[in-house]
């Protein structure tokens, strides 16, 4: 997955909302194929879970795996794809990394799925 479309490719305004005529014209195909990626993502329960633990707060790889009930080595290969796909940030504390959703996008994408299967 390529790290970000750049701001002149993407139909979006800089805070995110969409532009003027986002639907007026097909988006390019590159473009298409990174969004696409980036639903790939979320094709795995394991992720989302990770996803949806990391909404409630920040946290370690042992608290992940105790939350989601799933190995520590799991979680941190789940980790690996999502730091790929810009889902998850981390910084270190001391010895210990922690990891915490990368920024509100996230939120809102894992929100408004659950809205969307709920109706």
């Amino acid at each position: 997955m390529k790290q970000q479309a750049d701001c002149e490719e993407c139909p979006f305004g800089v805070d995110g909302a969409p532009g003027e005529g986002l639907f007026d014209t097909m988006p390019e195909d590159e473009l298409l194929y990174e969004l696409a990626d980036l639903f790939k993502v979320f094709a795995d329960t394991t992720r989302i879970k990770i996803l949806y633990a990391l909404m409630e707060r920040e946290c370690s790889v042992g608290d992940i795996a105790e939350i989601i009930g799933a190995t520590q080595s799991a979680v941190s290969h789940q980790l690996r794809i999502l730091k790929q796909a810009h889902l998850v940030k981390f910084r270190r504390d001391g010895k210990s990394v922690i990891y915490s959703l990368a920024d509100s996008h996230v939120y809102t994408m894992l929100a408004q799925g659950i809205t969307h299967i709920c109706e």
